[in-house]
């Protein structure tokens, strides 16, 4: 058997899309159907003011953010002042892939079930419970 290439280049922005995309597939289809039109942005790093917000001390900190209001707080009398999105970031993600060795889609899959989990205001156990679903 042969192996697979090694990659000479660090996967893109455009590329941990994909696996992003690839992996919200996999999630249970009552909950993948519930998140139609949120928004899942790919970016290098936190911006600033997240960065600020949040506390961290690097950019490093932090492999994903949820923004907006998760639906276990949204009212029907409340207009929506932003979109709900998920924020994936590249650089700490490829950094974490980098330490930990674990399979790359994996941890963009962990990282968005994640975020997502925060969309619908879920506890961490819920969220280890959904990462184990299958579609």
């Amino acid at each position: 058997m042969r192996a697979s290439p090694v990659p000479t280049t660090p996967p893109s922005l455009d590329d941990i899309e994909a696996m992003a995309i690839a992996a919200l597939q996999t999630i249970p289809a009552m909950l993948r159907d519930k998140v139609r039109g949120l928004v899942i942005r790919v970016d290098e790093f936190p911006d600033e003011a997240t960065e600020a917000e949040m506390a961290l001390e690097s950019p490093f900190d932090i492999l994903g953010l949820y923004s907006g209001v998760s639906l276990d707080r949204k009212s029907v009398d409340a207009t929506p002042t932003n979109v709900d999105m998920i924020f994936l970031y590249r650089r700490p993600i490829l950094d974490y892939w980098c330490e930990t060795g674990e399979d790359l889609p994996h941890i963009v899959r962990h990282v968005l079930i994640h975020e997502i989990g925060h969309h619908f205001g879920f506890s961490d156990a819920d969220m280890e419970a959904i990462e184990e679903m299958d579609c």
